[in-house]
């Protein structure tokens, strides 16, 4: 099996080197990763400027592609140019801190997944929720576990898998869940400051709000102890709103639109 490693930590993230030490130990591994951190940064690609690539050694060896560019930049690069051979399967992380509810939107380490599945390849992304010290190293077990199911699996195209490990000791993880997205969000406000010149700037801040609370969304199964696996897609629109929407008109509309 080849498998291509990525995040939005960065190549010198220790999430990372977690996932190459396990996945190295039976499989074929090539790391294409953003040269520094590129958390929260969506989907994004970048145009206006060029990537840059550089090969990164660790310990005198060949370890990765660093890219000067966003998550879903590295996926593109390396499935487009880099890699002479095209991966089994990618996977993003680990990152620390979940990704669930209305963070996926937001996640670049969800979004290199998504990017992956967009691009015709299998894919995953794996976070934990624990910012302060998460154990990487039992979330790349996890992740291996999942990647041998996915390879025995039929997902639908365009498919990814989001997977949550809970920042608790192993012993005390209760099983796997196949979940839903959440509407858990983050409830935003800005921390106005002053600098030494007397510049105001502003740091984002909030929490987390919980609008469903049901047992079977990525946010609560996380927090009640289990590996959460959602399955998710790029296509964003909206089947029920669609299907409501064409069976009327709207009334602004009716005056623009010829008989």
């Amino acid at each position: 099996m080849r498998v291509l490693l990525t995040n939005d930590d960065g190549i010198y993230a220790p999430g990372l080197l977690a996932l190459h030490e396990v996945f190295s130990e039976d499989s074929v591994v090539d790391i294409v990763a953003p040269v520094t951190e590129m958390s929260a940064v969506g989907h994004a690609i970048t145009l206006s400027f060029p990537l840059r690539v550089q090969e990164i050694k660790r310990n005198g060896k060949f370890y990765g592609y660093a890219v000067s560019g966003t998550p879903a930049d590295c996926v593109k690069i390396a499935l487009k140019e880099l890699l002479n051979e095209p991966p089994d399967i990618v996977v993003s992380g680990i990152n620390p801190g979940r990704n669930v509810g209305m963070d996926i939107l937001y996640s670049g380490t969800v979004s290199a997944a998504t990017e992956a599945a967009f691009l015709g390849t299998r894919a995953i992304s794996v976070s934990v929720d624990d910012r302060k010290d998460p154990n990487y190293g039992f979330a790349a077990q996890v992740a291996r576990t999942i990647v041998n199911f996915v390879m025995k699996s039929d997902l639908r195209d365009g498919t990814a898998l989001n997977v949550n490990v809970p920042g608790i000791s192993p012993d005390r993880v209760r099983g796997i869940a196949f979940t839903r997205q959440g509407l858990s969000r983050f409830e935003e406000r800005f921390e106005r400051r002053t600098d030494p010149r007397g510049n105001t700037y502003y740091w984002l801040a909030g929490e987390t709000i919980v609008e469903n609370g049901s047992p079977d969304t990525d946010f609560v199964a996380l927090k009640n102890g289990m590996i959460t696996i959602t399955p998710i897609h790029y296509d964003l629109t909206c089947e029920e709103e669609l299907e409501r929407l064409h069976h009327g008109r709207l009334p602004s509309l009716d005056r623009l639109i010829p008989p």
